[in-house]
């Protein structure tokens, strides 16, 4: 298929610096989906509530990632944007604010993140609601699952259907969850779910274990990046923190810890971010610096863009969509 307006734009005008970069790094990920190659994208930041699911659900259902590693805020935040979109409230001069404004904001149930306010009550008190049923019928059964095994029972159970605010095709956890794609979410419990369901605990209603952990995680990926690196997985990148850090320390946990030295490196590497790599301003390090971690390979494709993930990312996706 012919590329669409959207990539003839990018390569005919975005020739130099962070542009040429981005169009170096859509092509570089392209060229690994050709070759065979699997694919890992990183969400940190507030991806889901900038509404990347509106390209990013495609992206999943042409099958142009295979694994997913989320902070839990992305995951349930595309949710909220499901069933709450209408409740949502735009603050354009939100660089404007006062504290007292901020308060304000509190005391009306809207949580602020940059210039958009999710409604407590329509997104986070909506989803408790039916999640927590199906937490405890989980345990009832002597279930365990991951945190995005939960949601996405909660999407395909159909509970939240009277809700929908948004097409379908613009959530990307609703196509996550058709596929049933392979997702870590490290550091959940730090989201509104995960706090939510940490109470729960505490006032003695659920147990811990109903909630596989962390160290889960990173053990379910070491199976999954062992039974999938054949042709290599690469590692597309979307702001930093946990998201990021979390699932690329597998193949050094792989090759180092385990002994395993025919674990192959990341076959690609790209990162999307606007904060600097130094002086502890930003969780993780330049490409290169990943190599004397054992991450990367002196030949891997190496990818920075420093820049706006909320403006870069849908500009990668588009051009591997051909739009």
């Amino acid at each position: 298929m012919s590329k669409g307006a959207i990539s003839q734009f990018i390569e005919k005008y975005y020739l130099h610096f962070n542009a040429a970069a981005l169009v170096d790094a859509a092509k570089g990920y392209e060229k690994q989906l050709q070759d065979g190659s699997k694919m890992l994208v990183s969400l940190a930041g507030a991806m889901s509530t900038a509404e990347l699911g509106k390209i990013f659900g495609e992206i999943i259902r042409q099958d142009k990632v295979q694994i997913i590693s989320c902070t839990g805020a992305n995951l349930e935040e595309d949710v909220m944007n499901l069933v709450a979109h209408s409740h949502y409230k735009r603050v354009p001069n939100y660089r404007d604010l006062t504290p007292q404004d901020e308060w304000d904001l509190l005391e009306k149930g809207l949580n602020r993140v940059t210039d958009t306010c999710i409604p407590e009550e329509e997104a986070f008190r909506r989803i408790q609601e039916h999640i927590v049923k199906i937490w405890k019928d989980a345990e009832a059964a002597g279930e365990r699952y991951f945190p995005h095994e939960f949601m996405y029972k909660l999407l395909l159970s159909g509970a939240l259907e009277e809700y929908y605010e948004i097409d379908l095709k613009d959530s990307w956890m609703y196509a996550a969850a058709e596929k049933n794609l392979p997702m870590v979410v490290p550091g959940w419990e730090d989201s509104t779910m995960g706090n939510i369901f940490a109470s729960y605990v505490l006032k003695g209603e659920l147990k811990a274990s109903t909630m596989k952990s962390g160290i889960e995680y990173m053990t379910f990926l070491a199976d999954w990046y062992t039974d999938n690196s054949q042709n290599g997985i690469g590692f597309f990148q979307i702001g930093g923190g946990i998201a990021g850090d979390f699932p690329i320390c597998v193949v050094p946990m792989l090759y180092q810890d385990m002994e395993r030295r025919d674990t192959p490196f990341w076959s690609y590497f790209c990162q999307i971010s606007d904060s600097t790599t130094s002086y502890g301003s930003y969780s993780g390090a330049v490409p290169n610096e990943k190599i004397t971690w054992g991450k990367l390979d002196i030949n891997t494709p190496k990818y920075i863009i420093e820049s706006d993930a909320t403006i870069v990312a849908p500009l990668v996706f588009a051009y591997l969509l051909d739009m």
